[in-house]
């Protein structure tokens, strides 16, 4: 088994095999959030054009997501767990656009298979892989807006590939890390219209849920679906 770490747009380029697209803070944790409170299914649309078009032509369409960490004009709901941790998406159909997390969906044109990432369904995501057995398995870390590092993003693909290796992870020192470092930023006062603090610990919640996000290219267009696992 061959496990490749990649980072951003360009990487989600180069990827192939099994890919795990990884946005932690806070794609897709969120997008875990919408499944586990009853939403149908979700569309991963990268281009904000796109997003508008699909909501014109299905007004019942929920839109969510963010540009710049902040909820687009006529969104129904910014990129926050925090947010929308207590509402109902019963039977829904959202369509979901991110500056970082839904560009790497879109992006990896070469992997046979997409799953989204983040910690909390990492351990389900190692049990996908190891029933699977993939040769290669590539995880794409997306990084702030597809562009520049983000530690949790790295931190999360180190742990499934510690998990799938066999090796220790440390991960509450990684939480302290990321309290200190790239987190802090969802901590900050000034940033909690659009980023609450509790989307760091709704977003670090190692584990939560028991299922992968897959993309399901087969519809037009691509959407995820939960798998239990």
């Amino acid at each position: 088994m061959q496990i490749r770490i990649l980072h951003f747009a360009d990487g989600a380029r180069q990827a192939e095999g099994l890919t795990v697209v990884i946005d932690v803070f806070r794609a897709f944790s969120l997008a875990c959030y919408l499944f586990q409170n009853g939403a149908k299914k979700i569309i991963p649309v990268g281009d904000m054009e796109e997003a508008y078009r699909l909501k014109s032509q299905h007004p019942e369409y929920i839109l969510i997501g963010e540009r710049n960490e902040r909820k687009p004009e006529g969104f129904d709901y910014g990129n926050s767990p925090t947010q929308i941790e207590h509402i109902s998406f019963a039977g829904k159909t959202l369509l979901h656009t991110t500056s970082a997390g839904t560009q790497g969906i879109v992006n990896a044109r070469h992997a046979e298979e997409i799953l989204t990432g983040s910690f909390v369904n990492a351990s389900a995501i190692v049990r996908y892989i190891k029933t699977h057995e993939p040769k290669v398995i590539s995880l794409v870390c997306m990084g702030y807006s597809a562009r520049e590092p983000a530690d949790e993003d790295t931190f999360c693909a180190e742990y499934i590939r510690n998990e799938l290796e066999g090796k220790p992870t440390d991960f509450e020192r990684m939480v302290k890390l990321l309290r200190e470092g790239s987190g802090k930023r969802l901590l900050d006062p000034t940033n909690q219209l659009h980023s609450p603090a509790r989307d760091f610990a709704l977003c670090l919640s190692l584990n939560r849920f028991d299922f992968v996000l897959r993309v399901n290219k087969n519809p037009t267009p691509a959407e995820l679906e939960k798998i239990c696992i």
